[in-house]
């Protein structure tokens, strides 16, 4: 009778973690992460001693002290008197400004020129091919210096708004003499309350309640409209017919905005000449306007082709099936072509995004005064603390960056197609 026995179990050995595969490559993994780590860990001690060589140590207490410079655009209020954090704070405003314009602008026109490149009209295909192929292959810096360039030398100067002392009438204000567009800044309305509800305090700044009523009002019509979208649907899959939802869901969008605003007195105050300026309006730099228009127009021709790809990426044959099914080339777009298109177009979308944000630091250039140019420029310059102001603004831009690439993660789970 045969006598089954375990099998003894093998000892573990050092050299294991090298000839055995079932450990080597975590020996591998653990030894690049020291290795790393001690590089790193070399980096640190050898800035530290070298500005301790240099009579510097490493701490941010500079951000508490007086700035001591203007900022030509601000958001919140702001001083020369101010510190260097509240002048830090104002240039990340200014950056999330022309961020967030860039963004919405660049989006509109890229979409727009992007489903143009695919029209079947030769002349139409062709202008929108000559756009894209000018501003995706000129550098983006030399874009913002040649508008920033006709800003300043093509356009007029305030005074030429003014009437002659012969009684000879001025130039005229564009858009219904509601803008002035100058050599000097852009003048535009100023949308104002006359019931306004005041302002929070944050501390930091203050917080407009008109404003926050605005985006609630906005809010309530978005989950009004979702849920008006919803049952249209679920009424849909029940009876086979779509309920008509477009002039409901106007209805739902401008009723409430429309509300609000009138509770609270909204009106514009156009800009008007006063001696050699113009105000009660809102003067916007032209340095604002051409790193804006520049920003857009560049990202705009990526997006573009981005959208046209994606349009492309689908068969033809999902047209052909929805067209024989008795779909209208607008529905045919809406529920057939896009919906998948987004899968494609997306992700590519969230790179833009992330490219325009870190490309506004080209600001710069035509004295904008964002994060680069108050953190990264006259901070920088007039503290000294290269290392702390250079750590600081990589660790915001990241963290811009990151906030981006989330919500459009959100939004790309949101709408890309659910496999059964």
């Amino acid at each position: 009778m045969a006598v089954i026995t375990d099998v003894p179990k093998e000892s573990f050995r050092l050299s294991m973690l090298i000839y055995d595969t079932r450990y080597r490559s975590l020996t591998i993994q653990v030894v690049v992460f020291f290795l790393v780590m001690a590089g790193a860990a070399w980096l640190v001690d050898n800035a530290y001693r070298n500005l301790q060589l240099l009579g510097k140590d490493f701490n941010f207490s500079f951000l508490w002290t007086r700035a001591g410079y203007d900022i030509p655009q601000v958001l919140i209020e702001y001083t020369n008197d101010s510190t260097h954090g509240r002048a830090m704070l104002i240039g990340l405003l200014n950056t999330l400004l022309v961020a967030f314009l860039g963004c919405l602008a660049a989006t509109v026109l890229g979409i727009f020129v992007g489903v143009l490149r695919l029209s079947k009209n030769w002349l139409v295909g062709r202008l929108m091919t000559v756009y894209v192929e000018m501003f995706r292959n000129v550098p983006l810096l030399l874009w913002i210096l040649l508008i920033y360039t006709v800003f300043i030398e093509a356009t007029p100067g305030p005074n030429a708004y003014r009437t002659l002392p012969d009684g000879t009438p001025g130039m005229s204000m564009q858009l219904f003499d509601t803008i002035a567009v100058t050599n000097r800044y852009t003048a535009v309305p100023d949308p104002l309350f006359s019931r306004s509800l005041g302002e929070i305090s944050l501390g930091l700044f203050n917080v407009s309640v008109d404003l926050l009523a605005l985006i609630a009002a906005l809010l309530l019509s978005f989950f009004a409209n979702r849920a008006l979208l919803a049952n249209a649907t679920r009424v849909q899959e029940a009876t086979g017919d779509r309920p008509v939802t477009w002039w409901k869901s106007l209805l739902i969008w401008i009723v409430p905005v429309v509300a609000v605003l009138v509770a609270l007195g909204f009106h514009l105050a156009y800009p008007r000449l006063q001696g050699f300026n113009f105000v009660d309006g809102i003067n916007v730099s032209n340095s604002l306007m051409a790193l804006w228009l520049a920003l857009t127009l560049y990202t705009a021709a990526f997006i573009a082709e981005i959208v046209r790809a994606g349009i492309m990426a689908i068969s033809k044959g999902q047209s052909e099936a929805a067209f024989a099914l008795g779909l209208r080339p607008g529905r045919t777009m809406n529920l057939v072509i896009l919906p998948q298109a987004l899968r494609v177009i997306i992700p590519p979308l969230i790179s833009q995004y992330l490219n325009l944000t870190k490309n506004s630091s080209l600001a710069i250039a035509v004295g904008y005064l964002d994060l680069r140019g108050t953190l990264g420029g006259i901070t920088l310059n007039q503290t000294g603390r290269e290392l702390e102001c250079v750590l600081l603004m990589m660790l915001i831009y990241l963290i811009i960056s990151l906030v981006i690439s989330g919500v459009m993660n959100v939004y790309n789970a949101s709408v890309k197609l659910k496999e059964r």
